[in-house]
């Protein structure tokens, strides 16, 4: 059933409106119900081992060429981040990978040094439904980091982590207080988290927590090279308009 599935991933959506909340399409809705939702890791587990393998030597071929190859991004951004803030470039950002296995995320860092002593201060001004963090105006946001975020410049030292093989190009995204997931929020997990995903060209911060879930839950669902392919066009398209990138 799974692969079945899989196969037939051409409707990757994407919220073609500016500042619209995304909204699942019926076919979506009707597709999300050919497998069983609360058993995601049965779902994973069906897709083709080639697959799997072929994944995994894209992630390492693409992502070192793409460090090669932005290099001069980097060199700019780091020295940016310096005069404006000092150092450190990178931050090193605690998360769960592939079913919960802790590791560091590397980001340039795009907040202001003492950024993670004024959250809890900011947790009540939340834009985000569930354990996700966001809000438009965060001042502890550099003015380097808006436009690095809005650019997802941000995420770039993520290459290393896919080439360690801790992240994949494609995969639900990477966030904090996962102590808070609901069993079925967990399935997320079921699957390596992503340099990019559905909810990277859906909008990004115009998406809510529950609907979020469920794209990270429709991509473990549609994993297939095609799948992939398609994801990693859209992103650029998605950078470019920059939106709900905060």
């Amino acid at each position: 059933m799974a692969d079945a599935v899989a196969s037939t991933s051409a409707d990757i959506p994407v919220d073609e409106d500016a500042g619209r909340v995304y909204e699942v399409s019926p076919e979506r809705k009707a597709r999300r119900m050919l497998v069983d939702r609360t058993n995601m890791q049965a779902v994973y587990d069906a897709k083709p081992r080639a697959y799997k393998t072929l994944k995994r030597v894209a992630d390492v071929v693409l992502s070192t060429g793409a460090l090669v190859a932005l290099s001069p991004v980097f060199a700019v951004t780091a020295l940016a981040i310096v005069i404006e803030d000092g150092r450190p470039v990178i931050y090193a950002a605690p998360r769960e990978g592939q079913n919960g296995k802790p590791f560091k995320m590397y980001k340039f860092r795009s907040m202001y040094r003492d950024a993670e002593s004024k959250l809890k201060d900011l947790l009540k001004d939340n834009e985000q439904t569930g354990p996700a963090f966001k809000i438009k105006d965060d001042p502890r946001i550099t003015r380097v980091g808006k436009f690095i975020r809005r650019a997802s410049i941000d995420e770039l030292p993520q290459l290393v982590n896919i080439i360690r093989g801790e992240m994949s190009i494609v995969g639900p995204r990477a966030i904090q207080r996962t102590q808070e997931y609901t069993p079925y929020e967990a399935q997320r997990l079921v699957a390596k988290p992503g340099l990019t995903c559905y909810w990277q060209v859906s909008g990004r911060a115009n998406v809510d927590w529950e609907e979020w879930v469920e794209l990270d839950l429709d991509y473990i669902q549609d994993m297939s090279v095609l799948t992939d392919i398609k994801l990693i066009a859209k992103t650029f398209g998605a950078v470019l308009e920059g939106e709900g990138g905060y």
